[in-house]
């Protein structure tokens, strides 16, 4: 027999959480309606699973929720009630059928807060881990306008839209990531374990190094000798990075460096700026005013360099300049997308321009990636004969030398 913890709502629509004991999930269900309240939330109890929070846990990163399951969950969602299926229902049959155990806490809690009073974009307000600022943004447009279906719809569009592009630059990356560790171990094996060895017979037989073999050697003492101040520094200088990053200025400067890098820099600013079209032209859409707007937009940008560009833009939208004329003034923002915001709001037609915009993108972005793909072989290959050609030479030609004095 098995124990279960739950929440329920009493007759006076108090919650009370307890435990009791049962053979099975739906026994225990019946048990606790058998005492005339309604159970929210049943969960088995585990040895030790008390203490941590569920924001602690999702902090932590312990069981965090994928995309993959906030995309279904969403068109779970979406699909109910299209289907008129009650808010309270709705939330108890994705609870049931939801298998990631954090999202299911949360659909719970979220049941919980709905049947206390509140929207259903104030219970997911209070999980800003899950559901981010635009997801917020649209779930309560959609609920002021009485068209959520149709906004969960465009919003998993979008969310379908970023993930597609972030597996792509995530597959672009695969290769070129793994060549570099490759690169990086053999070029430690050779010269911790094979060039010492050489130099020994080479010094022995009273051979002058050749000027790489000298340096493979020069490497290798600095390695030998110094080995715990290397590691020492590199752990500090990656900890000081890790945390440095982790404040508004690192992180602003480590996403203009990202914007200036050769060849991945244009990627990330077409990225950047097909996330600002499509979600813009979603929140058009929408009817979601436009300083919400504006605002939303600022923290979904995705880039904290493009984000305080916005900023400084929304505050002159505020003082009534428009959209395009201090978008032409902010950097990062390419001509394109100035031009097309400054027609749409000259015809009229801004959701129509931002649509264009967000697909121009897409196939620049996918363009890009295929571009960065193919041009990554023969870097690599060419990085791979530099640390092969290095280590031949340096091996090689005292070799050569070694073979003359023989004769």
């Amino acid at each position: 027999m098995a124990t279960f913890s739950y929440k329920a709502m009493n007759e006076s629509g108090l919650n009370i959480t307890g435990t009791l004991e049962a053979d099975s999930m739906e026994l225990a269900e019946n048990l606790i309606l058998s005492k005339g309240l309604i159970p929210s939330r049943v969960t088995e109890a585990t040895a030790g699973s008390g203490g941590a929070s569920l924001f602690s846990r999702l902090k932590a990163g312990m069981n965090t929720i994928k995309i993959g399951d906030l995309i279904l969950f969403t068109k779970q969602f979406r699909s109910m009630m299209q289907a008129g299926v009650p808010i309270l229902r709705l939330l108890q049959v994705l609870e049931n059928q939801t298998e990631n155990k954090i999202l299911k806490e949360v659909i719970a809690q979220m049941g919980l807060d709905i049947k206390t009073g509140l929207t259903l974009h104030g219970a997911m307000k209070k999980h800003p881990l899950i559901f981010s600022p635009l997801y917020l943004s649209m779930v309560n447009a959609g609920e002021v306008s009485g068209s959520l279906p149709d906004i969960l719809e465009r919003l998993i569009g979008i969310i379908e839209h970023e993930a597609k592009i972030k597996s792509d630059i995530k597959s672009a990356l695969q290769y070129p990531v793994m060549v570099v560790i490759t690169l990086v171990i053999a070029f430690f094996v050779l010269l911790t374990f094979v060039i010492p060895k050489f130099a020994a017979i080479f010094a022995k037989a009273g051979i002058a190094l050749p000027l790489p073999t000298q340096i493979a050697v020069f490497m290798y003492e600095i390695l030998s000798n110094y080995w715990y101040i290397l590691i020492g520094g590199t752990l500090g200088l990656i900890i000081g990075l890790h945390f440095y990053l982790k404040t508004p200025e690192g992180q602003y400067y480590k996403d203009v460096f990202l914007l200036k890098m050769p060849m991945f820099g244009s990627l990330f600013q077409k990225s950047a700026m097909s996330r600002f079209s499509s979600i813009f032209a979603m929140m058009q859409a929408s009817g979601v005013p436009i300083m919400q707007a504006m605002e939303v937009l600022s923290g979904t940008i995705g880039n904290t360099a493009i984000s305080r560009e916005f900023d400084r833009v929304r505050d002159r939208i505020q003082e009534g300049q428009g959209i395009a004329g201090p978008l032409r003034e902010a950097r990062f923002f390419t001509p394109m997308v100035v031009d097309m915001v400054a027609i749409g709001e000259e015809s009229g037609s801004m959701e129509d321009m931002l649509r264009q915009i967000s697909v121009h993108y897409d196939d620049e972005v996918a363009y890009a990636v295929k571009g960065i793909s193919d041009s990554i072989g023969p870097i690599m290959i060419v990085g791979l004969a530099a640390v092969v050609g290095f280590f031949a030479l340096a091996i090689f030609l005292p070799m050569w030398d070694l073979t003359k004095m023989v004769k």
